[in-house]
């Protein structure tokens, strides 16, 4: 969220200079301005992770911190959210059924395997957001997902990865080549 304050500051700030000295001063960004760099909110549900709970918000955290055209939000008591996040006893994975929709299962196969949770949470986060599987890959990569080993805590998007899901959802929502492919259930 930090370009879009940075955007509306900038522009109050030259504003004021250029009418300080005498220049055409110009108008502060409008309220169309500030909802055309608004991010796209997409809503989910993890009322039904178990004890992943925290992993599971932290995950959708880090993601608020690393991009800016989408937030993900907890849903509100009665609202269908965009995304469910299960916990169950299998591998984690998601079915995709549109960009920012779809379900996440937190597999606990994986955790008593030695995942790390938020890693997990934060990958599969990643699908929801228009990511593939990146595999084999480095820790340093969150979409290499279990080929980075048990070792590998970094729940963090690459600068490549933040790019990408930047390209989802700025613009005119317009997907970026090499996205995940909808209505497919994505097993890591």
């Amino acid at each position: 969220m930090h370009v879009r304050k940075l955007t509306s500051a900038f522009a109050a700030a030259l504003a004021l200079t250029l009418s300080l000295m005498g220049g055409q001063a110009v108008a502060a960004p409008s309220a169309d301005a500030d909802r055309a760099l608004a991010a796209r909110v997409v809503t989910y549900d993890a009322s039904g992770s178990a004890e992943f709970r925290s992993a599971v918000d932290r995950g959708a955290a880090i993601w608020n911190e690393s991009v800016d055209a989408v937030e993900l939000r907890p849903a509100a008591a009665g609202q269908r959210a965009n995304i469910r996040v299960l916990a169950d006893n299998g591998w984690p994975r998601a079915l995709t059924t549109s960009l920012g929709n779809g379900t996440v299962y937190i597999g606990r196969q994986a955790v008593d395997q030695g995942h790390d949770t938020i890693r997990i949470s934060a990958h599969e986060l990643g699908h929801i957001l228009g990511l593939p599987d990146r595999k084999p890959g480095p820790c340093s990569s969150l979409m290499s997902g279990s080929s980075a080993g048990t070792a590998c805590t970094n729940p963090y998007p690459d600068t490549a990865e933040k790019a990408e899901v930047e390209g989802n959802f700025g613009g005119a929502f317009a997907r970026t080549a090499g996205a995940v492919p909808l209505n497919v259930m994505i097993v890591d």
